[in-house]
This record gives C-alpha cells, sequence and structure tokens, in this order.
C-alpha cells in the first residue's frame, strides 16, 4: 500500500508552517542539506570572544549569534523584517544583546567605526562601502555569504533556464573587488558547494515561501501546477537534487 501524504496535504502543511527565523527544524525528515566544511559559527563565535564591540547585520530570528558561547559587551544585531526583529529580540535581549530595527539598504544606523567586529550569514547583499564605515581601523568584517547559482536547480524547475547574469550573481570574486574597492583587505575567501535533497513538495513549497528571493512572487496557489509535477517527479524518481554554494569571506580594515 503506498502511504505517501497527498499533494494535498503536503502543500497545505506548507502553506501554514510559520517562516519567521531561520530556525529549519520543520525541515528535519523532509530535506538535508550539507554543510560546509569550515563550521561558521565555531569560527564567529571565536571572533566573538575577542572582541569589544560587534555588528551582526541581518541577524534573522537571532538564532545564530543566539549560539556562539560568548559575545562581547557590546553587542548589536539588525533586521529589517519585523517577525524576524521580533524575534531576535525575545531570544537575544536576554543575551545582553540589543536589536535595531534597520532596513538592509544603507545606511546602518551607526557612527563611523563604532565595531571592531561586524558579522553576517547569509546577507541579501554585502554593502561593503557601509561595512568598512562601521568598522574601527583594524575592524574584521567575518560572514557567510551564499555563493552563485545556489539551488538553481529548484529555481529553473520553477522558472526556466536561467540568464548567465542572473547564474554568476554573488560570484566571489566580484565580491573580492567590491570589498577592495571599499578599503577592505580580503584575507581568506573560500567557496563550496553542497548537496540539497528534498523528499517530499511540501518541503519545496515552504522553502520557496522562507527564502522568498529564489522564486520572486511564490505563492502555494500560483505554482500549483509545477509543484504537482514535482510531486509525481519525486514520487517516481526519489528526492529532487539541488546543490546550495557557500562562501566564507574575512576582510580587515586596515589600521590608521
Amino acid at each position: 500500500m503506498d502511504t505517501t501524504p497527498g499533494l494535498d496535504r503536503l502543500l497545505d502543511e506548507a502553506a501554514a508552517a510559520p517562516v519567521d527565523g531561520w530556525d529549519f527544524s520543520w525541515f528535519e525528515g523532509r530535506a538535508t542539506e550539507e554543510r560546509p566544511s569550515w563550521g561558521y559559527q565555531r569560527l564567529m563565535g571565536e571572533r566573538m570572544a575577542a572582541a569589544e564591540a560587534s555588528l551582526d547585520i541581518q541577524t534573522g530570528g537571532g538564532e545564530v549569534l543566539a549560539g556562539v558561547p560568548a559575545r562581547p559587551a557590546l553587542s548589536v544585531a539588525t533586521e529589517a523584517w519585523p517577525p524576524n526583529a521580533a524575534r531576535a529580540t525575545a531570544l537575544l535581549h536576554p543575551l545582553g544583546t540589543v536589536v535595531v530595527a534597520a532596513p538592509d539598504e544603507p545606511p546602518l544606523p551607526f557612527a563611523d567605526g563604532a565595531f571592531d567586529l561586524v558579522v553576517s550569514r547569509h546577507p541579501v547583499e554585502p554593502y561593503f562601502g557601509e561595512i568598512a564605515r562601521v568598522l574601527r581601523p583594524g575592524g574584521t568584517y567575518f560572514a557567510q555569504h551564499v555563493g552563485p547559482a545556489s539551488a538553481f536547480e529548484v529555481v529553473e524547475f520553477f522558472l526556466g533556464p536561467q540568464p548567465e547574469d542572473a547564474r554568476g550573481a554573488r560570484d566571489p570574486e566580484g565580491e573580492r573587488a567590491a570589498a577592495e574597492a571599499a578599503g577592505l583587505e580580503v584575507v581568506r575567501l573560500r567557496t563550496e558547494r553542497l548537496r540539497m535533497e528534498f523528499h517530499d513538495v511540501g518541503a519545496v513549497a515552504y522553502f520557496l515561501r522562507k527564502v522568498v528571493w529564489m522564486v520572486p512572487g511564490f505563492t502555494v496557489a500560483a505554482y500549483r501546477p509545477r509543484l504537482r509535477e514535482m510531486h509525481e517527479r519525486i514520487r517516481s524518481e526519489g528526492p529532487f537534487v539541488a546543490h546550495s554554494a557557500r562562501t566564507l569571506f574575512e576582510a580587515r580594515k586596515p589600521p590608521a
């Protein structure tokens, strides 16, 4: 007997699940993604322990920052999306971190040279000019960026083949050049491609609801015909396989 959940049930579950924060526990048993070999949260924690004043840009729900063993005496995070800002405030305030509701785009609401460490995990876009401005001389920017053509197998299933300029966005060497143009010295740059597996179509639908820039305007209702096709493909062929891209990025502002 086929006990695979039906399309309606899977999509109803995905449509009802909350998408605030960056907690991906909903995917347990439904999707997997390899982790980068470097261990970003651990490395970020090491830098936090040695910092005097830190800024976490686009903190999401604050989960990554909350997971490090210690934060400096002055610890600040920014977040643009109100549900995430509320979630991050509830999580980080008890740990001594101030959450500032601020847009992703410049300017950052801080004075020049306010921080000796700026971090970010998966920023929508790293605005290196602003990062350099709020860093003290000798300060460090340490981040994990989304790399080029990340999960494009999913994107192209729904949107069709993408132009080369879209596939090349978030190019690590382009980001290096932008950081250097802002006066930063890039000291570490490393990219890995990592296997993703979606075991049911509900996981795909939830992923696209949560990571909204992958398929702009995605809703379960609007893309139901393609979701049905993916459902049948997974049932007949097994997990839908894609590949994420992650870049470890570390840069320093030269001493005065």
